[in-house]
């Protein structure tokens, strides 16, 4: 019996950057201590996803641009908020890349790291677009987000969605949020909120969608996502058939020039 594909729609226009879902993570997975190194720019004391940081809440500040009249006053800022988190692609180049099946596409369409079974041999890093995987210099092995498989197993949401207090990490059936975030783009939309779209939502994507998505206020670059993310692994097979024939006929150059030479 098949499983219904679930995963994460964050609505960055309800995130006060609490943080409480980088708690709850770090909570229930165990994930140690990254430090809370303060930036000295904004309150974003964890830089970026990584190893020990598997939710990641960015603080984005922006003042008017360029050419709008400014009175110095705190209206003139204005804060961006987003918990990033692990795509969880439909089309995983992390997958392709394992050697060891670490990695693995689970029941409920997520993925997954299993740390007894990685060898650290970091393949994994370098394909993933969004540079979401990393290693823990500590024992070497990748860590990232898992979207609380043990907790799905038993029915219940992943830990970052149950501590939102706002509901702008909202987690279920991965159409249904789809359905979910148009609404509410449309919604934003009515009242002059044009700059809403939505990110990763559509299975047409260079990673095939994202299990993972977000509705956002300004452009992908902003949040220092990619713009046109694309599945790194999408030319491996044909350039593994290119390999092939390479090599078949260097084969056949060297098998004739021994035979020629025999002559």
């Amino acid at each position: 019996m098949s499983t219904e594909r679930v995963g994460f729609f964050t609505d960055t226009t309800l995130c006060i950057g609490c943080k409480a879902c980088e708690v709850a993570c770090k909570e229930w997975n165990r994930v140690p201590n990254d430090g809370l190194n303060f930036l000295g720019q904004s309150y974003d004391n964890t830089g970026e996803l990584g190893a020990s940081t598997w939710r990641h809440v960015a603080f984005i500040e922006q003042k008017k641009p360029v050419g709008v009249e400014s009175d110095g006053s705190a209206g003139d800022v204005r804060w961006l908020m987003s918990s990033d988190v692990c795509k969880h692609c439909t089309h995983a180049a992390c997958l392709d890349v394992c050697p060891t099946g670490s990695l693995f596409r689970t029941e409920f369409g997520t993925v997954v790291v299993q740390e007894d079974i990685c060898n650290g041999c970091g393949y994994c890093v370098p394909a993933c677009p969004f540079g979401v995987i990393d290693r823990r210099e500590e024992d070497g092995r990748v860590w990232k987000c898992t979207l609380c498989y043990d907790r799905l197993g038993v029915g219940l949401e992943p830990a970052c969605a149950k501590a939102c207090p706002t509901k702008s990490i909202q987690f279920g059936p991965l159409h249904e949020l789809r359905l979910r975030a148009r609404d509410r783009v449309d919604q934003l939309h009515a009242r002059g909120v044009t700059e809403a779209r939505l990110y990763g939502d559509e299975p047409i994507d260079g990673v095939g969608g994202m299990g993972a998505f977000f509705l956002l206020l300004d452009d992908p670059e902003v949040y220092r996502l990619p713009p046109d993310p694309v599945v790194t692994t999408r030319d491996l097979s044909s350039m593994w058939k290119a390999a092939g024939a390479a090599a078949l006929a260097l084969g056949a150059a060297v098998v004739a020039s021994v035979l020629g030479g025999g002559r």
